[in-house]
């Protein structure tokens, strides 16, 4: 009987892609791969450990699978990813008995030796250089079949004073141009027809290897592929976007015109001690150039609430501008203190409860704004990608250009003859909720 191995995979889609990496090596050598971790003989779990809620998460994940040990359904756990690797220490001696391999993330290119060592009943602690972790390599998508992440760069060279990236995952290094595109060619040659460019700061891709940005010529070259039919950027840097990248996505048909821009406030004393940069007249001079030369553009930011130092007032003025701009998506999150982060030892941390209440306040503004930019939508006619059939509602459900997938709204719809998950078909809206619309498909051309 072949291994059966499991794999859960924590936190952001970067983390995603290695775990598909670990999955098809382990395909290779012909272990059986198992979706319910309960029916695994070893279970991989690559964690996350970027804020306090996915630590939680993370430590909760294992107790679990170490519950299903003790009874003997799993006989094997190996931890792996960011929380082993930023508590390397901690974590090896708090989970000597649960878990059989620790192993950090520049250890995840040798994940089927460390298979081999713990079927062999060894106990394993492996760290190696997190800077050589392969970059790039074929998958196996666990994604819906159509769409999934390519990640152009590892780590991160920003240093913002909240985040804990930089140490956990190393300096930014960018993925030569060229295995980037042999990547993207490979996925659209297995169906893929939307890919979702991802790095931890997009907008820098290939500073560290090029001497400048190249993104701008890495989108262009990544439409040329055949399949491909929606390029989606993610985690755009708000002072690197240059008006050579706003130009290839107004132009580039197959570049989705949908920006993910984490701006995280919008008053300078807060932006520069995030070590952000910027001020509030910059971003409002950047959107309202982005929507002038961008057609339809949705735009999509993320804000960080309750960040040491901030007076009611600033928060104020925050939740003006985010009434002022419109956001099309928008996520809130109350700041998390991070051990080792230069915010963390801050003077003036916000009270938790009030962190948290500032984040509820903003969100409730954006639904008010989602609800009505989605009223304006009804009698319009869009594209969308079937994603499923939603068996209560009984309709069909997918997503528009201007929703990325697990973050943003969806579009139910539906159709009097049977739909393929990945197919595109045209919707008229003829209902709207707070974040999503209500349809039904149509041979009308989309707007």
């Amino acid at each position: 009987m072949p291994v059966k191995i499991g794999m859960v995979s924590l936190g952001c889609s970067k983390n995603l892609v290695d775990s598909e990496r670990m999955l098809y090596k382990v395909r290779e050598r012909g272990y059986e791969i198992v979706t319910d971790p309960a029916k695994a003989n070893v279970v991989i779990v690559n964690t996350c450990g970027f804020i306090k809620e996915a630590k939680e998460e993370a430590i909760e994940t294992i107790l679990e699978l170490a519950k299903l040990k003790e009874e003997g359904t799993v006989k094997k756990i190996i931890a792996t990813g960011c929380l082993v690797q930023r508590y390397k220490e901690e974590f090896e001696a708090e989970f000597t008995n649960e878990v059989d391999a620790v192993a950090g993330i520049g250890s995840e290119d040798e994940i089927l030796s460390l298979i081999d060592k713990v079927l062999a009943n060894e106990h394993v602690v492996e760290f190696k250089d997190k800077l050589l972790l392969e970059c790039t390599g074929k998958r196996i998508i666990t994604t819906l079949p159509f769409f999934t992440y390519l990640k152009i760069a590892e780590g991160c060279s920003n240093c913002c004073s909240y985040c804990a990236i930089p140490m956990i995952r190393g300096k930014y290094r960018s993925v030569p141009m060229e295995d980037v595109l042999e990547e993207a060619k490979w996925l659209a040659e297995n169906g893929i027809t939307e890919i979702i460019v991802v790095a931890q700061d997009s907008t820098r891709y290939g500073e560290d290897l090029y001497g400048k940005s190249r993104l701008p010529e890495l989108l262009r070259e990544l439409c040329k592929i055949d399949g491909l039919k929606w390029i989606r950027v993610l985690y755009s840097y708000p002072e690197r976007i240059t008006d050579e990248l706003i130009d290839v996505i107004a132009s580039e048909p197959k570049i989705v015109k949908y920006m993910d821009i984490p701006i995280q406030h919008s008053d300078e004393k807060i932006l520069k001690a995030m070590g952000r940069g910027g001020s509030e007249a910059e971003l409002r001079a950047l959107f309202k150039k982005l929507r002038e030369k961008i057609d339809g553009l949705v735009i999509r930011t993320t804000l960080i609430t309750g960040f040491p130092g901030e007076t009611e007032e600033q928060f104020n003025s925050m939740a003006e501008f985010i009434k002022d701009m419109e956001f099309d998506k928008l996520g809130c999150f109350p700041y998390s203190e991070e051990e080792g982060t230069k915010a963390a030892t801050m003077p003036d941390q916000v009270d938790e409860e009030i962190r948290q209440h500032r984040a509820e306040i903003i969100m409730e503004q954006q639904q008010l704004i989602s609800e009505q930019k989605n009223l304006r939508m009804i009698g319009k006619t869009v594209e969308a990608v079937v994603e499923g059939f939603d068996q209560w509602a009984e309709c069909y459900f997918g997503r528009t250009a201007g929703d990325a997938p697990d973050i943003d709204g969806k579009i139910f719809f539906d159709c009097d003859h049977k739909l393929e998950i990945g197919q595109f078909v045209n919707v008229h809206v003829n209902e709207s909720l707070d974040y999503d619309l209500m349809g039904e498909v149509t041979d009308e051309p989309a707007e």
